[in-house]
């Protein structure tokens, strides 16, 4: 039952009509009447503790939250405090100050000018745009590198991995290859950082004759897009989540990826 059907009854409750038939009228049971403001206390009680453990632990996910609030005594499960959580906006406050180096320029390997700041995008394939992010599991970080079409939006080619490396960009880009018909013209754009511009994945861009572009030097809004999808990729899915195990963070971001996140803003697919 609702808080203002509550209420509704309660202001009514002293009324002409006896509280049987106030019940009747909105087709509960008088049972539940009584019921609700226990569950109530009890909800609100929950929400009270958890705010206090986060307080007081912000490091803390959900699951070591529910550990917590079992050891107090509270009957609670991993479900119902994310749900709890997540209405109160406390999932995220661990992460606040977490912050990894995601890009290496330092570097002699050729660099390429950014050809992706004059290209009118009217299609699928024709741009793509890749980067890299972190994700902190229990005791360790891990990367994830993803391959954009920077059209439809949706992600052709992802990989995670615990070393960032020209190993996980390439990847990224063997599956975004094996996924997509690459026509002449497409455009793949990146950072400067060493993953990309290792001799193996320029190599392997070449041999499909698709044309390098780069961000400019310091200018991370050169690649302003990938940063805007790695931003949704966190707050939607890695800040919500609380990943034990690489093969769980891969679990868990492989079906955002594949199911969230493959579709453009209108509804396209291609």
């Amino acid at each position: 039952m609702s808080p203002l059907m509550t209420q509704h009854l309660t202001e009514h409750s002293t009324a002409a009509l006896p509280l049987t038939t106030l019940c009747a009228l909105l087709g509960l049971a008088r049972a539940t009447y009584y019921r609700q403001p226990v569950a109530d206390e009890a909800e609100t009680g929950v929400r009270d503790a958890i705010q206090r453990i986060a307080l007081e632990w912000p490091t803390y996910g959900y699951r070591r939250i529910t550990a917590e609030l079992r050891r107090q005594g509270h009957k609670v499960n991993r479900k119902r405090v994310l749900r709890l959580m997540r209405l109160d906006n406390l999932l995220c406050l661990r992460w606040g100050r977490a912050f990894v180096v995601t890009t290496d320029s330092r570097h002699d390997l050729p660099v390429y000018p950014n050809l992706a700041r004059q290209l009118e995008v009217t299609d699928s394939n024709q741009l793509w745009v890749a980067d890299i992010t972190y994700v902190r599991l229990g005791r360790e970080w891990v990367y994830v590198a993803v391959i954009l079409d920077a059209y439809s939006r949706r992600v052709v080619g992802w990989a995670l991995s615990r070393h960032i490396d020209a190993e996980l960009t390439l990847a990224a880009l063997r599956m975004a290859l094996a996924a997509r018909q690459v026509r002449p013209g497409l455009v793949h754009h990146s950072d400067r950082g060493v993953q990309y511009a290792a001799a193996d994945y320029v190599a392997t861009l070449q041999a499909q004759q698709i044309t390098i572009s780069m961000s400019r030097k310091g200018n991370p809004y050169d690649n302003a897009q990938g940063e805007r999808f790695m931003r949704t990729l966190k707050y939607e899915e890695v800040y919500l989540s609380e990943y034990e195990t690489l093969a769980e963070a891969e679990a868990s971001i492989g079906h955002f990826l594949d199911r969230v996140i493959q579709f453009s803003v209108d509804g396209s697919n291609r």
